[in-house]
C-alpha cells in the first residue's frame, strides 16, 4: 500500500489549515499548561480531525517547534539585518528583538515554566545558527571550530542577558540594555578587535 503523500506546503489550502492549527494551539496555550494540552484539544479548537493534524505535524512537540520558529522569524529574524557580516549594530538589534521576544512569550503562555526549557533550547539553536552565518560571512578563512565556539558564546550570552532582563522585571528599555552590555559582548571577539584574527589556529 502506497504511503500518504505529505501536503504541498505551497497549496493555499494547506497554508490555511496549518495556520488554523497554529492559531488553535496558541489559543490553548493561553488557557492551559503546555504539558496538559492534547492533540484532541487542538483539533477540537481548530475544528479539524486528527488525521488532518497528523498530516501537518508529527505531534504537539513538532507543532510547538513550528510555532516557535514562526515566532522567532517574525520577531527576531525580520527585525535585524541578516545579509551582511555581524556588527555591533546587528548585535544591538538582536538584543532588542530578543527582549521583545521574551516579553511576548511570557504573556503568551499561561504557565511559562512549563515551556521555558523548550523555549530556551529553541532560541539558542536558531540564534546560534544566525550568528554563525553572520560571523562566517566576515571570516571565510577562519577556523570553523573557532567560529562555532564564538557563535555559541555570543548566542548564549545574548540569550542569558535578555532572559534575565525579562525575569528581573524589564527595568530598562531594551535599547539601553543593548548599549550597556555591548562592551562586554564585543571585548573578547576578534571581529570587533582589529588586533586579533579568527584565522589563527592552535
Amino acid at each position: 500500500m502506497a504511503g500518504i503523500l505529505p501536503p504541498n506546503p505551497n497549496d493555499p489550502r494547506v497554508i490555511r489549515t496549518r495556520q488554523l492549527i497554529l492559531d488553535a494551539f496558541v489559543e490553548q496555550l493561553n488557557i492551559m499548561d503546555f504539558n496538559t494540552i492534547t492533540v484532541g484539544d487542538i483539533t477540537k479548537a481548530a475544528t479539524i480531525n486528527r488525521a488532518t493534524f497528523y498530516a501537518h505535524f508529527q505531534d504537539k512537540y513538532a507543532l510547538f517547534e513550528a510555532f516557535l520558529l514562526d515566532a522567532f522569524t517574525n520577531m527576531v529574524l525580520n527585525k535585524v539585518e541578516t545579509k551582511g557580516p555581524l556588527s555591533e549594530k546587528t548585535l544591538q538589534e538582536l538584543i532588542v528583538a530578543l527582549c521583545n521576544y521574551h516579553e511576548t512569550s511570557h504573556r503568551c503562555f499561561k504557565r511559562y515554566d512549563s515551556v521555558a526549557l523548550l523555549l530556551e533550547e529553541n532560541i539558542k539553536v536558531h540564534l546560534g545558527k544566525l550568528i554563525l552565518q553572520l560571523i562566517s560571512s566576515a571570516a571565510a578563512a577562519a577556523d570553523p571550530k573557532s567560529l562555532a565556539t564564538a557563535a555559541t558564546l555570543l548566542s548564549w550570552s545574548i540569550y542569558g542577558v535578555t532572559y534575565h532582563w525579562n525575569l528581573e522585571g524589564r527595568t530598562e528599555p531594551p535599547a539601553e540594555l543593548a548599549k550597556r552590555v555591548m562592551p562586554l559582548l564585543t571585548g573578547g571577539f576578534p571581529m570587533f578587535n582589529p588586533q586579533s584574527s579568527f584565522t589563527e589556529k592552535n
